[in-house]
């Protein structure tokens, strides 16, 4: 495997911004290369995936590459503190990386993955984006986001704003942006969907709560949970499902 350590300038966000670019060894001149955005958590970086598991020997086998952006504690969201994280993440991020790196620019070979915060940012972008992403992982991910802005409405104000009493729709609540996926997208269309958590996880009900509301509108996700609680140790195996999951060719 090939690591690139890509800082660059966003215009979206107004400043430099960062991002590990993991490539094949090898790149096939005739091939651009599928793409996974693997998304950090709140108290995390770009560089965590690294640290934290064996990312880089999980996908040598694999035409595969791995970008993993630094998000900040954004949440993945256009905050109400003037930062647009999501336009960041869903339009512009993508189009850097694929002008810097031999990406595949092709909506079937685009995906996303993420961990806790990550794990709502990666379903932010396969819901509202089915265009763009072909599938999205969740692991351990605040998947029900107006019961976490309930527990923390303090740390939200600067994502969402002061007014504790505005309802959340899409893009930024996923419940809803389910709805109107299933509502504006034939089922061929849209992204496949991987969900994982832990029995022991403090997120569990939240992914319990997408994972009724999936199967009641009818919204097909592949669905797993195990004993365990929000630790490195989970993420690390299940990463690897997820990309033996995404079925690379190649």
């Amino acid at each position: 495997m090939s690591l690139f350590h890509a800082n660059f300038n966003s215009a979206v966000l107004g400043m430099q911004s960062q991002a590990e670019v993991i490539l094949p060894e090898r790149i096939d001149p005739k091939r651009k290369v599928p793409t996974l955005y693997l998304l950090h958590g709140l108290s995390d970086d770009h560089t965590i995936w690294q640290r934290r598991t064996s990312i880089e020997r999980y996908v040598e086998d694999k035409y595969l590459a791995v970008v993993m952006p630094n998000a900040h504690r954004s949440f993945y969201t256009d905050m109400s503190a003037n930062r647009p994280y999501f336009k960041y993440v869903s339009d512009e991020l993508p189009s850097l990386m694929e002008s810097y790196f031999p990406l595949s620019r092709e909506r079937e070979e685009r995906f996303v993955a993420g961990l806790s915060m990550g794990g709502y940012g990666a379903f932010k972008l396969a819901l509202n984006c089915p265009e763009k992403f072909a599938a999205g992982a969740s692991l351990s991910g605040a998947l029900d986001i107006a019961n976490a802005w309930m527990r923390n409405q303090v740390y939200f104000t600067d994502v969402f704003g002061a007014d504790k009493s505005r309802t959340l729709t899409a893009p930024d609540d996923l419940l809803d942006a389910a709805r109107a996926l299933v509502k504006s997208t034939p089922a061929k269309l849209r992204p496949r969907l991987f969900q994982y958590c832990g029995t022991e996880d403090f997120l569990y009900q939240d992914n319990v709560n997408f994972r009724e509301l999936a199967a009641k509108i009818k919204l097909k996700t592949e669905y797993h949970e195990s004993p365990g609680a929000h630790t490195w140790d989970i993420w690390d195996k299940w990463i690897q499902v997820v990309i033996d999951w995404l079925r690379v060719k190649g």
